[in-house]
């Protein structure tokens, strides 16, 4: 025999459910990640967008360069640097966030730049950008200046992870992508 239940009826049972329960004090699920902390993450932008006075070039030594070929593929990874994370860079599977091009500098020009453009890409918690160096063809035969100074610069950074020359349509051997070592961000999961 079916029963006439009145909306009050369901109000009233409903009260009697919850009798004992505390409102909740804001509206968000926790979803087990750990909650961003806004105010240093502020911070650091503000940090980020601050010019430096002076760029210290330390580290980048013309000492022994490493010659390229103007076509030449460059491909280098620091020691623990998996073999499919280089794969994935190569084939531009990792996205790149930042780009600088060194067509027409001097050579130290190009380095106090370079510097400058990875620090701040380290600063930002950039993970991979891009190098644009030129193929540089010489009428005199000899080899490529930039592309091989940067080629030898990167090696020798503290932050560089891995490196390898770009898909066709990212500039081919005349760029290259570079790897970043980050310093995670609290609350990022990525």
């Amino acid at each position: 025999m079916p029963q006439d239940f009145s909306p009050d009826d369901d109000l009233d049972l409903f009260r009697q459910a919850v009798q004992g329960a505390k409102r909740l004090k804001h509206d968000q699920a926790e979803v087990g990640k750990a909650p961003r902390d806004r105010a240093s993450i502020a911070a650091s932008r503000q940090r980020a967008t601050l010019k430096d006075s002076a760029v210290v070039v330390d580290g980048l030594s013309d000492q022994f360069v490493i010659d390229v070929d103007p076509e030449q593929e460059l491909a280098w990874a620091s020691n623990g640097v998996q073999d499919a994370q280089l794969r994935k860079l190569k084939q531009a599977q990792i996205p790149f966030d930042g780009s600088i091009d060194l067509h027409g500098m001097t050579i130290e020009r190009a380095r106090e730049l370079l510097w400058a453009f990875l620090a701040e890409a380290v600063k930002q918690e950039i993970r991979c950008v891009r190098v644009t160096h030129g193929k540089a063809r010489r009428l005199d035969g000899r080899k490529p200046l930039m592309k091989s100074h940067v080629n030898t610069w990167l090696r020798q950074h503290d932050k560089v992870l891995a490196f390898t020359s770009c898909i066709p349509r990212h500039g081919g051997t005349g760029s290259v992508y570079v790897l970043l070592r980050r310093n995670m961000l609290e609350g990022r999961d990525d």
